[in-house]
């Protein structure tokens, strides 16, 4: 039986982790917390997890949250100003099916469990350079999962497939409970992307914590700007506080939905930001050990678009595909590397979206969300992008296929 040690215990690795195990292979995860631990820290993102990405966990038997998470059905988008006017509103349908946003602090706890009743074995060690490059030689294939600390450091920056060294933006997270419904689209659960050029964004999206059914406020801010006042990371009540004097400054359609609003938790609170980065895929150990890394360790995207749980889903399908297909072959650094790049054939799609939605919308792309105002069509598409941005490939970056599609549709 092959042994494979992953180190990380968040979407990639414990997905990858599992469904290895369903085919026998020896599998350790090293973990830097128990379940406890996790269930009881702080929220370490925010999460909408796509159709295509959840009938990737129904299908290995991973959605345990299905009957009690709400189905999110739309995607909406308004555009406003700074000075707090909104030109644009509108929400496309996501045709494929509904979304789902579950607490990773309790998906990833059960999960962790879930991997020990399938017989997979858990280590629960924080783990250095060091402490990798003594255990490497006891298993076939060594993954690294984690996305941050000392091991990324392993892997290096592509310059090629990474266009900033800086933070495009800095983000603020609040769980809260206490939100009414959408004055324009009463009892709907939708995610709803506020675009305010210049500033950055504000995002809502309904979700599933420990105490039920949640709402997560996102705070988007353009490094320096008005939006950008978390840096200090206040207490949690405070940065609420914040969250709501900048709704009603500058997206008072919103703060009219949730001025009410209360924490659900102490801890359901999130600061930072971090540069989008792709790095190169294998990582050496000062033993010569080559290590594979997986998801956000290699493919870093920011937040804005919510890709980041899809992609690490995608990833682990994708890793777990290739490693199945290998046999009994060597996991040399040749695996490595043809691992990864069947994996890039999906990631730089996403890579290209994320990228774009950071920057100033050009002609082209304004068109599109003026044009999803008032055609049910472009709308859908334009959502079933972030559920599939392959598509986005088709018809939305580039002006000339953005008219021929425009035009296919007026």
């Amino acid at each position: 039986m092959r042994k494979i040690l992953i180190v990380g215990s968040g979407q990639s690795g414990l997905q990858l982790a599992l469904t290895l195990r369903d085919h026998d292979y020896d599998v350790t995860v090293m973990s830097a917390r128990t379940p406890d631990e996790i269930r009881g820290g702080f929220v370490t993102s925010t999460q909408c997890m796509f159709h295509d990405s959840l009938t990737i966990e129904r299908k290995h038997g991973l959605n345990l949250w299905d009957d009690v998470a709400p189905e999110i059905t739309h995607q909406g988008l308004s555009l406003g100003d700074d000075q707090g006017n909104r030109m644009l509103n509108w929400r496309g349908l996501w045709e494929k099916g509904p979304a789902q946003s579950v607490d990773q602090r309790v998906k990833m706890a059960a999960w962790l469990e879930l991997f020990e009743e399938r017989g997979g074995k858990v280590i629960i060690h924080g783990v250095t350079t060091a402490d990798l490059n003594s255990l490497a030689g006891m298993y076939d294939l060594v993954i690294v999962a984690a996305g941050k600390g000392e091991l990324v450091q392993l892997f290096d920056r592509d310059p090629s497939r990474s266009p900033f060294t800086k933070p495009q933006r800095h983000l603020a997270v609040c769980y809260v409970d206490g939100l009414v419904s959408r004055p324009e689209f009463p009892d709907s659960v939708n995610v709803w992307l506020n675009v305010l050029p210049g500033l950055g964004e504000m995002i809502h999206m309904p979700g599933y914590t420990h105490t039920g059914p949640t709402d997560i406020l996102y705070l988007s801010a353009i490094p320096g700007g008005p939006l950008d006042q978390f840096r200090d990371r206040p207490q949690p009540e405070e940065q609420l506080a914040r969250h709501k004097e900048l709704f009603k400054q500058y997206a008072p359609w919103e703060y009219e939905r949730f001025h009410d609003a209360r924490l659900t938790d102490r801890r359901g609170v999130l600061t930072g930001g971090y540069p989008p980065v792709v790095r190169k895929p294998v990582g050496e150990l000062p033993s010569g050990t080559f290590v594979l890394g997986m998801a956000d360790v290699v493919v870093a995207n920011d937040p804005v678009t919510g890709q980041g749980a899809n992609n690490a889903a995608k990833c682990a399908e994708s890793y777990l595909d290739s490693i199945l297909a290998h046999g009994d072959q060597p996991f040399d650094r040749e695996f490595m590397q043809a691992t990864f790049d069947k994996y890039w054939e999906y990631a730089q799609h996403v890579v290209k979206l994320t990228n774009t939605m950071l920057m100033p919308p050009p002609e082209n792309i304004q068109q599109v969300l003026g044009a999803a105002q008032t055609n049910e069509k472009v709308a859908n598409r334009f959502a079933g992008g972030f559920n599939n941005p392959p598509d986005m490939a088709d018809w939305f970056f580039e002006p000339e296929k953005t008219e021929a599609y425009l035009a296919s549709v007026s």
